[in-house]
């Protein structure tokens, strides 16, 4: 067997490391026909409803020509409105079917993050989220 000449690099491993975690998420996700993207706008929508869409595009960092497609997609399913309520600004809000969704979703993705967190050893959990948020460059206090 080959050894990854890679893997003694951080960045290369957090990168590996995303990779297979976001494809177990998604291959989850797929049960409800949904991306870990489209996932994380209805998140995001049910814990804080009545953003903007350009306000949802900022805190999950998509990009304004992107945000246009999820967000159409998402209100074509039925499970996202838009609200106009100036000038070019929209304001996101769940469906009664995005609401309903919205549980299973959350409890999908505890059910993830907990086998996630699984797979580290249990002396490490503890320092998981800190070192993932010095390393994104957020700190660690509630939103």
């Amino acid at each position: 067997m080959m050894t990854d000449p890679l893997i003694h690099l951080p960045g290369y491993v957090l990168r590996r490391a995303s990779i297979a975690t976001m494809k177990r998420l998604n291959d989850h996700l797929g049960a409800f026909d949904l991306r870990a993207t489209e996932a994380s706008l209805i998140l995001l929508i049910g814990s804080r409803g009545g953003l903007t869409q350009s306000e949802a595009g900022r805190i999950l960092g998509i990009k304004r020509a992107n945000m246009a497609p999820l967000t159409a997609k998402l209100e074509t399913r039925g499970l996202l409105a838009r609200r106009q309520i100036s000038g070019r600004s929209q304001e996101l809000s769940l469906t009664p079917s995005g609401e309903q969704l919205l549980v299973d979703v959350r409890a999908l993705i505890a059910q993830h993050e907990a086998e996630t967190m699984a797979r580290v050893p249990q002396e490490l959990r503890a320092f998981v989220m800190p070192i993932l948020l010095a390393l994104w460059g957020q700190d660690d206090s509630p939103a």
